[in-house]
């Protein structure tokens, strides 16, 4: 199979990610990078690491060897230098990822991972942006997808993504997570092979509720949804108390946990697999997924760097499309 890469933000430890997981021979798949190759040659440089670019075409069948690296060129628009931000080159992210769904859409490529990207210096240069998530939902022409974070033994799915705390509870309606619940539900079975999903619904205040003494959102809106899915043959349990939901009680017979925002269930995810976890985006037509961490600035260029993030994500990608094929 064949998996798009695209290193994120310049500056940060994404083209050293990518250097560095071309250091291991993989015989199954081919990792195609959508980057600028002097800038992945300049810090295979500075980290001294060898480093062969190929550039990639749809009749490419070889996997690459140790060392080597497919490449689609995506040119920056200034030179980058590691650990300092620089918004011209802003929308040289924008334009690797969509290339890389591009050539995905076109059938060239199977499946995209990505690298960390920095929002902030996306939007100084001037790009509303406010997440991976969220851009690729337009490019593919979604009104509604999902984000699911996985490590071993654990994934966690959210209702409602990069929102202000105080804009979660309106944000939340019965048609939102009704349809949440439907596309975790659908992809699970189709991008996981998991016949029969079972999904713990978390509530949205502090003991789901406690029968209304600490909100309305469980019995107004949380229970009538469970209860009409559960109808239609969903398999779900909840609103249970987060505190409750991520216990081996619950967790043992679970394939997903769908919390109602993005530190109600994250933390717990991170601290279980952090640096062996990634970021998955459901209800898309293509399979991607991505690294659980930052752009890491002040690690750019150093021999510091971890790659168990981008390499679970390329092993989650390959399993998610081996299961749809």
């Amino acid at each position: 199979m064949r998996i798009a890469v695209t290193p994120g933000e310049p500056a940060g430890i994404g083209p050293d990610l990518c250097v560095r997981v071309a250091q291991r021979p993989r015989e199954n798949s081919q990792l195609v990078v959508f980057a600028d190759p002097s800038l992945l040659e300049s810090r295979a440089a500075q980290i001294n690491l060898p480093i062969k670019l190929i550039e990639w075409n749809p009749l490419t069948e070889r996997s690459a060897r140790s060392g080597e690296l497919y490449i689609v060129p995506v040119a920056l628009a200034d030179k980058a230098k590691p650990g300092i931000l620089n918004p011209l080159n802003s929308p040289y992210v924008l334009n690797t990822l969509n290339a890389a769904v591009d050539s995905i859409v076109n059938e060239d490529l199977d499946g995209l991972v990505t690298g960390p990207i920095h929002k902030g210096i996306i939007n100084q240069a001037g790009i509303p942006f406010t997440g991976h998530t969220e851009f690729l939902a337009q490019k593919c022409k979604r009104n509604l997808t999902v984000m699911m974070l996985a490590t071993a033994g654990l994934r966690v799915a959210l209702a409602t993504t990069h929102l202000p705390i105080a804009a979660v509870s309106k944000t939340i309606t019965k048609t939102l997570l009704s349809e949440v619940i439907s596309v975790l539900n659908d992809d699970l079975k189709n991008k996981f092979g998991i016949k029969n999903p079972h999904i713990l619904v978390c509530g949205l205040n502090p003991h789901a509720g406690e029968d209304g003494y600490i909100g309305h959102e469980e019995i107004e809106i949380i229970i009538p949804v469970i209860q009409a899915l559960q109808n239609e043959g969903y398999m779900l349990t909840g609103p249970l108390a987060a505190d409750t939901a991520f216990t081996p009680k619950y967790l043992n017979s679970a394939h997903a946990v769908l919390t109602m925002f993005h530190d109600q269930g994250l933390p717990v995810l991170k601290y279980k697999g952090f640096g062996k976890s990634c970021n998955i985006t459901l209800g898309l037509p293509i399979v991607r997924t991505s690294v659980d961490h930052g752009t890491a600035l002040d690690l750019a260029g150093t021999d510091q760097i971890n790659c168990g993030s981008i390499e679970y994500a390329i092993e989650t990608a390959a399993e998610m499309l081996s299961t749809r094929d």
